[in-house]
C-alpha cells in the first residue's frame, strides 16, 4: 500500500536537493529514495549525495538494513542525513 509522508534533507542533501523537504508518495525506502532521485535527476550530485547518506524513518535508525524492506508509515517522516564533520 502506497502511502504518504515527508522526506526532510539536511546539510549536503539539502543542498543537493535544492529544498529542506518534499512529500514522498511511497510504500518503502527504496521507493520513496527512487522517486527522489527520479525527481531530482537533472541534478546528478544529488544522487551521489544520497549514497553516502544514513537515513531514519519516523526517528529510527535505518542502519544496514535493505531499503526495500524498511516500510513508509501514513505522515511518516523520512529524514535523509549526509556525514557530518566534526564531533
Amino acid at each position: 500500500m502506497t502511502t504518504t509522508g515527508t522526506v526532510r534533507y539536511w546539510a549536503a542533501a539539502k543542498a543537493a536537493a535544492g529544498t529542506a523537504e518534499e512529500p514522498y508518495a511511497a510504500s518503502t525506502l527504496a521507493e520513496a529514495l527512487d522517486a527522489a532521485r527520479a525527481a531530482h535527476a537533472a541534478n546528478p550530485e544529488f544522487a551521489r549525495v544520497l549514497m553516502r547518506c544514513s537515513f531514519l524513518v519516523d526517528g529510527t535508525a535505518v542502519g544496514g538494513r535493505e531499503h526495500a524492506t524498511v516500510p513508509l508509515s501514513q505522515g511518516g517522516t523520512v529524514e535523509v542525513l549526509p556525514p557530518f564533520a566534526g564531533g
